[in-house]
């Protein structure tokens, strides 16, 4: 079959093709960039936190509602984890004033140097008089976990007194120093200059995720320090479970709370499942408004196909019959007018992929979007080569199945 009188005929009548072409390349140029997207946020909200089995972790805040002065509260909180890890099936407690992923904590500069004019990043900043390491069960790369003599004990309404010794992750370190080899023993600061608060590394994370965690290397700059503090307004605390034993453990740790405090107690309890799905909550709705926004297209743009393929064939009924009657099989008639979807929907790829790059341009600049990979525009091309031929299928085929008798009586 020769292209030259397909496409002799296509330019006869320019309207129809044009606007199935634009069509396939608005389809092609939003769903690639559709589907970019999707994959990257997708790979955002899979990222791993840190803690091991997420879903043996939950989380528990307890606010008394008579809280009393320094040593009140330092009695209650030690009678609070007592109770908490007097559990049956809990693992380990640890006292905290943030969770990861849970969209609300402590951000604070920090740098190599008093002397650096500007700091080197901003991690998140976890303070615990307990191992989270043990809790969480985040992985210890180097050096050591914290100890009882580095604890420091501060009352938030008299004191501004500040840990000596701090646990940074990898993804940290590497910020802060980037030319080392071992982070392990490095003096970092918070903020810079003579009141710039000196701590020493002992220890390094492999991965801890911070509570907004961010897209990027910064979603796992995060520093831990040895402090329990009083002075704040509740106590919260994080609990791993044993496997399978969460949902009880819960119920058992709100009883064992109210009863140590004979109900005068405000108690607000999350799985850490719970901060992963309420954290990327957004994402995850505006993947499946992507996916269906491009759904509808594709489905529009099949639509657009199949109408202008059944007008056509009503239009050229008579024609198809003469080549009927002329010897054409049914074959050749199907291939027409595959062929000539064919060099319409081509004609609108080499458009889509422009319209994607552009598109991906523009999501580059604006949103800081990583750029468009190829294999996205080739997967993008061959959804649309898939379509076009699929929706021009039925068509041709009632086309191909007139018989000469029939287009003839009805021209």
């Amino acid at each position: 079959m020769e292209i030259k009188p397909i496409f002799s005929a296509l330019m006869r009548s320019k309207t129809g093709p044009i606007l199935v072409a634009v069509q396939v390349a608005l389809s092609l140029a939003i769903l690639a960039n559709a589907l970019h997207i999707v994959s990257v946020r997708q790979a955002v909200a899979a990222r791993p936190t840190g803690i091991a089995n997420e879903e043996q972790v939950f989380n528990i805040s307890v606010k008394p509602l008579r809280p009393g002065g320094h040593e009140e509260q330092l009695a209650a909180q030690q009678a609070q984890a007592a109770a908490l890890r007097a559990i049956p099936g809990v693992v380990s407690v640890a006292d905290t004033n943030q969770i990861a992923l849970s969209n609300s904590g402590n951000y604070n500069s920090v740098a190599a140097s008093r002397d650096q004019l500007r700091t080197s990043a901003s991690p998140t900043l976890y303070l615990t008089p307990d191992s989270l390491v043990k809790t969480w069960g985040l992985k210890l790369v180097d050096g050591r976990d914290f100890n009882a003599q580095d604890v420091v004990e501060v009352d938030r309404n008299t004191s501004k007194a500040f840990a000596s010794v701090a646990l940074v992750s990898k993804a940290l370190g590497q910020k802060v120093w980037p030319d080392a080899a071992s982070y392990v023993g490095k003096k970092m600061f918070y903020g810079t200059g003579p009141e710039a608060r000196e701590v020493t590394v002992v220890g390094v994370v492999e991965t801890l995720q911070t509570p907004g965690a961010a897209m990027g290397a910064e979603g796992e700059w995060s520093t831990m320090v040895a402090m329990r503090l009083t002075g704040t307004w509740r106590n919260l605390y994080t609990v791993r479970a044993e496997a399978g034993q969460r949902d009880r453990a819960i119920k058992d740790a709100e009883q064992a709370l109210r009863k140590l405090h004979r109900g005068q107690v405000v108690l607000h309890t999350t799985t850490q499942s719970e901060e992963r799905a309420k954290r990327y909550k957004a994402d995850n709705a505006l993947c499946w408004m992507l996916i269906t926004v491009s759904v509808l297209l594709m489905v529009v743009t099949a639509s657009g196909i199949v109408g202008m393929a059944s007008l056509w064939v009503t239009q050229r009924r008579k024609q198809i019959g003469i080549r009927r009657a002329l010897g054409a099989r049914k074959i050749d008639i199907l291939r027409y007018f595959v062929t000539e979807n064919l060099m319409i929907t081509t004609t609108g790829i080499a458009g889509g992929l422009l319209g994607a790059l552009a598109l991906n341009q523009l999501l580059v600049s604006k949103l800081e979007l990583a750029r468009l990979p190829a294999e996205y525009m080739v997967v993008g091309a061959l959804a649309s080569w898939a379509l076009g031929i699929a929706a021009v299928y039925g068509p041709a085929w009632r086309a191909a199945s007139i018989s000469p008798a029939m287009a003839t009586r009805s021209a």
